[in-house]
Protein backbone atom coordinates (compact mmCIF):
# COMPACT_ATOMS: atom_id res chain seq x y z
CA UNK A 1 0.00 0.00 0.00
CA UNK A 2 1.30 3.45 -0.93
CA UNK A 3 0.82 5.59 2.19
CA UNK A 4 1.84 8.64 0.17
CA UNK A 5 -1.65 8.63 -1.35
CA UNK A 6 -3.24 8.95 2.08
CA UNK A 7 -3.18 11.60 4.80
CA UNK A 8 -4.46 12.12 8.32
CA UNK A 9 -7.36 14.20 7.03
CA UNK A 10 -8.77 11.08 5.39
CA UNK A 11 -8.45 9.17 8.65
CA UNK A 12 -10.33 11.83 10.62
CA UNK A 13 -12.95 12.04 7.86
CA UNK A 14 -13.38 8.28 7.92
CA UNK A 15 -13.74 8.32 11.70
CA UNK A 16 -16.41 11.05 11.54
CA UNK A 17 -18.34 9.28 8.76
CA UNK A 18 -18.31 5.97 10.66
CA UNK A 19 -19.51 7.66 13.83
CA UNK A 20 -22.16 9.92 12.30
CA UNK A 21 -23.25 7.63 9.43
CA UNK A 22 -23.94 10.81 7.50
CA UNK A 23 -21.93 13.20 5.35
CA UNK A 24 -23.86 16.11 6.86
CA UNK A 25 -23.22 14.93 10.41
CA UNK A 26 -19.56 14.22 9.69
CA UNK A 27 -19.13 17.70 8.20
CA UNK A 28 -20.65 19.30 11.30
CA UNK A 29 -18.46 17.16 13.55
CA UNK A 30 -15.31 18.18 11.68
CA UNK A 31 -16.28 21.80 11.05
CA UNK A 32 -15.99 21.30 7.28
CA UNK A 33 -18.30 21.79 4.32
CA UNK A 34 -20.39 18.92 2.98
CA UNK A 35 -18.61 18.98 -0.41
CA UNK A 36 -15.25 18.60 1.35
CA UNK A 37 -16.43 15.55 3.28
CA UNK A 38 -18.10 14.13 0.16
CA UNK A 39 -14.78 14.41 -1.67
CA UNK A 40 -13.05 12.56 1.17
CA UNK A 41 -15.72 9.86 1.09
CA UNK A 42 -15.15 9.41 -2.66
CA UNK A 43 -11.40 8.93 -2.10
CA UNK A 44 -12.07 6.48 0.73
CA UNK A 45 -14.48 4.50 -1.45
CA UNK A 46 -11.86 4.22 -4.18
CA UNK A 47 -9.18 3.20 -1.69
CA UNK A 48 -11.24 0.48 0.00
CA UNK A 49 -13.26 -0.59 -3.02
CA UNK A 50 -16.39 -0.34 -0.88
CA UNK A 51 -19.26 2.14 -0.72
CA UNK A 52 -18.88 2.47 3.10
CA UNK A 53 -22.10 4.52 3.36
CA UNK A 54 -25.28 3.55 1.50
CA UNK A 55 -28.79 4.98 1.41
CA UNK A 56 -31.51 2.97 3.17
CA UNK A 57 -34.86 4.69 2.70
CA UNK A 58 -34.60 8.23 4.08
CA UNK A 59 -31.41 7.52 6.00
CA UNK A 60 -27.94 6.11 5.45
CA UNK A 61 -26.35 2.94 6.80
CA UNK A 62 -22.81 1.65 7.03
CA UNK A 63 -21.91 -1.30 4.82
CA UNK A 64 -20.78 -4.50 6.58
CA UNK A 65 -17.18 -3.63 5.69
CA UNK A 66 -17.57 -0.14 7.18
CA UNK A 67 -18.98 -1.66 10.37
CA UNK A 68 -15.78 -3.71 10.68
CA UNK A 69 -13.71 -0.54 10.36
CA UNK A 70 -15.29 1.29 13.29
CA UNK A 71 -13.20 -0.21 16.10
CA UNK A 72 -9.78 -0.16 14.39
CA UNK A 73 -10.33 3.39 13.10
CA UNK A 74 -11.30 4.67 16.57
CA UNK A 75 -8.22 2.98 18.03
CA UNK A 76 -6.02 4.44 15.27
CA UNK A 77 -7.29 7.95 16.00
CA UNK A 78 -6.38 7.54 19.66
CA UNK A 79 -2.90 6.23 18.84
CA UNK A 80 -2.23 9.03 16.36
CA UNK A 81 -3.24 11.65 18.92
CA UNK A 82 -0.84 10.15 21.45
CA UNK A 83 2.03 9.94 18.93
CA UNK A 84 1.80 13.49 17.64
CA UNK A 85 0.99 15.21 20.92
CA UNK A 86 2.20 12.99 23.78
CA UNK A 87 2.59 15.86 26.23
CA UNK A 88 -0.46 17.85 25.24
CA UNK A 89 -2.24 19.69 28.00
CA UNK A 90 -5.95 20.21 28.39
CA UNK A 91 -7.24 23.68 29.17
CA UNK A 92 -10.91 23.37 30.17
CA UNK A 93 -11.43 27.14 30.09
CA UNK A 94 -10.57 27.29 26.38
CA UNK A 95 -11.75 23.87 25.23
CA UNK A 96 -14.70 23.26 22.90
CA UNK A 97 -14.45 19.50 23.20
CA UNK A 98 -17.59 17.37 23.13
CA UNK A 99 -17.44 14.59 25.74
CA UNK A 100 -19.58 11.53 25.13
CA UNK A 101 -20.71 9.40 28.09
CA UNK A 102 -23.07 6.42 28.09
CA UNK A 103 -25.39 6.29 31.10
CA UNK A 104 -28.88 5.32 32.25
CA UNK A 105 -31.61 7.88 32.76
CA UNK A 106 -31.11 7.39 36.51
CA UNK A 107 -27.49 8.52 36.25
CA UNK A 108 -28.39 11.48 34.03
CA UNK A 109 -31.09 12.60 36.49
CA UNK A 110 -28.74 12.40 39.49
CA UNK A 111 -25.07 12.68 38.58
CA UNK A 112 -25.71 14.31 35.21
CA UNK A 113 -27.35 17.38 36.64
CA UNK A 114 -24.46 18.04 39.03
CA UNK A 115 -21.77 17.30 36.44
CA UNK A 116 -23.42 19.56 33.86
CA UNK A 117 -23.49 22.51 36.25
CA UNK A 118 -19.83 21.97 37.14
CA UNK A 119 -18.89 21.76 33.48
CA UNK A 120 -20.63 25.03 32.69
CA UNK A 121 -18.72 26.75 35.48
CA UNK A 122 -15.19 25.58 34.59
CA UNK A 123 -15.42 24.70 30.89
CA UNK A 124 -18.14 26.90 29.35
CA UNK A 125 -17.13 26.06 25.77
CA UNK A 126 -17.13 22.29 26.27
CA UNK A 127 -20.14 19.99 26.02
CA UNK A 128 -21.15 16.84 27.87
CA UNK A 129 -23.37 14.51 25.83
CA UNK A 130 -25.15 11.67 27.63
CA UNK A 131 -26.38 8.72 25.55
CA UNK A 132 -28.23 5.60 26.75
CA UNK A 133 -26.36 2.33 26.84
CA UNK A 134 -27.92 -0.96 25.74
CA UNK A 135 -27.43 -4.57 26.87
CA UNK A 136 -25.51 -5.31 23.65
CA UNK A 137 -23.13 -2.41 24.37
CA UNK A 138 -22.49 -3.72 27.87
CA UNK A 139 -21.86 -7.22 26.56
CA UNK A 140 -19.20 -5.74 24.24
CA UNK A 141 -17.87 -3.17 26.68
CA UNK A 142 -14.27 -3.11 25.47
CA UNK A 143 -15.10 -2.08 21.88
CA UNK A 144 -17.91 0.18 23.15
CA UNK A 145 -15.42 2.12 25.25
CA UNK A 146 -13.27 2.76 22.18
CA UNK A 147 -15.98 5.00 20.77
CA UNK A 148 -16.92 7.09 23.83
CA UNK A 149 -15.19 8.95 26.61
CA UNK A 150 -16.70 6.76 29.29
CA UNK A 151 -19.57 4.63 30.51
CA UNK A 152 -21.25 5.06 33.89
CA UNK A 153 -22.42 1.64 35.00
CA UNK A 154 -22.85 -0.12 38.37
CA UNK A 155 -20.21 -2.53 39.54
CA UNK A 156 -20.93 -6.16 38.81
CA UNK A 157 -21.46 -5.98 35.06
CA UNK A 158 -17.90 -5.33 33.83
CA UNK A 159 -14.51 -6.67 34.87
CA UNK A 160 -10.85 -6.16 33.95
CA UNK A 161 -11.28 -2.61 32.66
CA UNK A 162 -10.15 0.62 34.34
CA UNK A 163 -12.81 2.34 36.41
CA UNK A 164 -13.40 4.77 39.24
CA UNK A 165 -16.24 4.64 41.77
CA UNK A 166 -18.44 7.74 41.68
CA UNK A 167 -21.23 7.35 44.25
CA UNK A 168 -23.45 4.80 45.94
CA UNK A 169 -27.17 4.42 46.45
CA UNK A 170 -29.71 2.11 48.03
CA UNK A 171 -32.97 0.58 46.83
CA UNK A 172 -36.55 1.14 47.96
CA UNK A 173 -39.99 -0.05 46.86
CA UNK A 174 -42.45 2.46 45.42
CA UNK A 175 -46.24 2.23 45.27
CA UNK A 176 -49.16 4.53 44.51
CA UNK A 177 -49.77 6.83 47.47
CA UNK A 178 -53.33 5.43 47.74
CA UNK A 179 -52.27 1.78 47.66
CA UNK A 180 -54.20 0.23 50.57
CA UNK A 181 -52.65 -3.22 50.28
CA UNK A 182 -49.25 -1.92 51.39
CA UNK A 183 -48.80 0.35 54.39
CA UNK A 184 -45.66 1.92 55.83
CA UNK A 185 -43.81 -1.36 55.37
CA UNK A 186 -44.09 -4.39 53.11
CA UNK A 187 -43.43 -8.11 53.52
CA UNK A 188 -42.06 -10.64 51.07
CA UNK A 189 -45.51 -12.27 50.94
CA UNK A 190 -47.06 -8.93 49.96
CA UNK A 191 -44.45 -8.45 47.23
CA UNK A 192 -45.18 -11.93 45.91
CA UNK A 193 -48.93 -11.17 45.84
CA UNK A 194 -48.58 -7.76 44.16
CA UNK A 195 -48.38 -6.99 40.44
CA UNK A 196 -45.03 -5.52 39.36
CA UNK A 197 -43.39 -3.08 36.99
CA UNK A 198 -39.70 -3.82 36.47
CA UNK A 199 -36.76 -2.26 34.66
CA UNK A 200 -35.04 -4.62 32.25
CA UNK A 201 -35.52 -8.37 32.49
CA UNK A 202 -32.93 -10.54 30.79
CA UNK A 203 -29.73 -12.45 31.56
CA UNK A 204 -27.51 -9.43 30.83
CA UNK A 205 -29.87 -6.58 31.77
CA UNK A 206 -31.31 -6.64 35.26
CA UNK A 207 -31.28 -4.80 38.57
CA UNK A 208 -29.56 -6.62 41.44
CA UNK A 209 -32.61 -6.45 43.78
CA UNK A 210 -34.78 -8.24 41.21
CA UNK A 211 -32.16 -10.93 40.79
CA UNK A 212 -32.02 -11.16 44.61
CA UNK A 213 -35.80 -11.67 44.81
CA UNK A 214 -35.62 -14.42 42.22
CA UNK A 215 -32.90 -16.04 44.33
CA UNK A 216 -35.29 -16.01 47.28
CA UNK A 217 -37.71 -18.05 45.20
CA UNK A 218 -40.34 -15.36 44.60
CA UNK A 219 -42.28 -15.86 41.39
CA UNK A 220 -43.26 -12.27 40.69
CA UNK A 221 -46.34 -11.22 38.73
CA UNK A 222 -44.67 -8.86 36.25
CA UNK A 223 -47.24 -6.82 34.34
CA UNK A 224 -44.91 -4.36 32.60
CA UNK A 225 -41.22 -4.05 31.70
CA UNK A 226 -39.51 -0.75 30.83
CA UNK A 227 -35.93 0.23 30.07
CA UNK A 228 -36.05 3.60 31.83
CA UNK A 229 -36.20 4.07 35.59
CA UNK A 230 -37.98 7.41 35.27
CA UNK A 231 -40.86 5.69 33.47
CA UNK A 232 -41.73 3.52 36.46
CA UNK A 233 -44.03 5.94 38.36
CA UNK A 234 -46.34 6.47 35.38
CA UNK A 235 -47.08 2.73 35.42
CA UNK A 236 -47.52 2.66 39.21
CA UNK A 237 -50.00 5.51 39.71
CA UNK A 238 -53.63 4.39 39.97
CA UNK A 239 -52.71 0.72 40.41
CA UNK A 240 -51.63 -1.75 43.11
CA UNK A 241 -48.33 -2.33 41.35
CA UNK A 242 -44.92 -2.29 43.00
CA UNK A 243 -41.51 -1.34 41.64
CA UNK A 244 -37.99 -1.07 43.02
CA UNK A 245 -35.96 2.09 42.35
CA UNK A 246 -32.85 3.84 43.58
CA UNK A 247 -33.51 5.95 46.67
CA UNK A 248 -31.99 9.08 45.10
CA UNK A 249 -34.70 9.04 42.44
CA UNK A 250 -37.64 8.95 44.83
CA UNK A 251 -37.68 12.66 45.64
CA UNK A 252 -37.56 13.52 41.94
CA UNK A 253 -40.41 11.12 41.24
CA UNK A 254 -42.55 12.43 44.10
CA UNK A 255 -42.39 15.92 42.63
CA UNK A 256 -44.19 14.68 39.53
CA UNK A 257 -46.22 11.63 40.65
CA UNK A 258 -48.41 10.74 43.66
CA UNK A 259 -46.27 7.87 44.92
CA UNK A 260 -44.65 6.87 48.20
CA UNK A 261 -41.72 4.66 49.10
CA UNK A 262 -41.32 1.85 51.64
CA UNK A 263 -38.15 0.00 52.69
CA UNK A 264 -37.33 -3.25 50.95
CA UNK A 265 -38.16 -6.24 53.20
CA UNK A 266 -34.89 -7.94 52.34
CA UNK A 267 -31.20 -7.12 52.32
CA UNK A 268 -31.14 -5.30 48.99
CA UNK A 269 -27.57 -5.05 47.69
CA UNK A 270 -26.42 -1.42 47.42
CA UNK A 271 -25.62 0.06 44.05
CA UNK A 272 -22.18 1.52 43.35
CA UNK A 273 -22.07 3.56 40.15
CA UNK A 274 -18.63 3.66 38.51
CA UNK A 275 -17.07 5.37 35.52
CA UNK A 276 -15.41 2.97 33.06
CA UNK A 277 -13.00 3.89 30.26
CA UNK A 278 -10.82 2.18 27.68
CA UNK A 279 -7.22 1.37 28.67
CA UNK A 280 -5.87 3.19 25.60
CA UNK A 281 -7.44 6.43 26.89
CA UNK A 282 -5.70 6.23 30.26
CA UNK A 283 -3.22 8.99 29.45
CA UNK A 284 -5.54 11.32 27.53
CA UNK A 285 -5.37 14.65 29.43
CA UNK A 286 -8.93 15.61 28.43
CA UNK A 287 -10.30 12.30 29.61
CA UNK A 288 -8.31 12.50 32.84
CA UNK A 289 -9.90 15.89 33.41
CA UNK A 290 -13.36 14.49 32.68
CA UNK A 291 -12.79 11.64 35.12
CA UNK A 292 -11.85 14.16 37.76
CA UNK A 293 -14.95 16.23 37.05
CA UNK A 294 -17.31 13.26 37.31
CA UNK A 295 -15.57 12.04 40.45
CA UNK A 296 -15.98 15.45 42.04
CA UNK A 297 -19.64 15.52 40.99
CA UNK A 298 -20.14 12.15 42.68
CA UNK A 299 -18.52 13.42 45.88
CA UNK A 300 -20.69 16.53 45.84
CA UNK A 301 -23.80 14.36 45.47
CA UNK A 302 -22.72 12.12 48.33
CA UNK A 303 -22.03 15.03 50.67
CA UNK A 304 -25.44 16.53 49.87
CA UNK A 305 -27.07 13.28 51.00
Amino acid sequence: MNLGNLNLNLLTALDAILRERSVTGAAARLGLTQPAVSASLSRLRRHFGDQLLVRAGNAYELTPFAQQLREPVAAAITQVEQVFDPGRAFDPHRSDRVFSVLASDYVVATLGATASRMLSAVAPGARLDFHPHTPSMIERMEPTLREVDGVVLPRGFVADLPHRDLYSDTWVCIVDENNRRIGDSVTLDQLAASPWVVTFRSMTAFTPPMRHLEGLGLDLNVQAVVEHFLALPSLIVGTNRVAIVQKRLVDLMKDAFPIRSVPCPFDAPPIVEALWWHPTREGDPAQRWLRGLLTQAGKQMSSAG
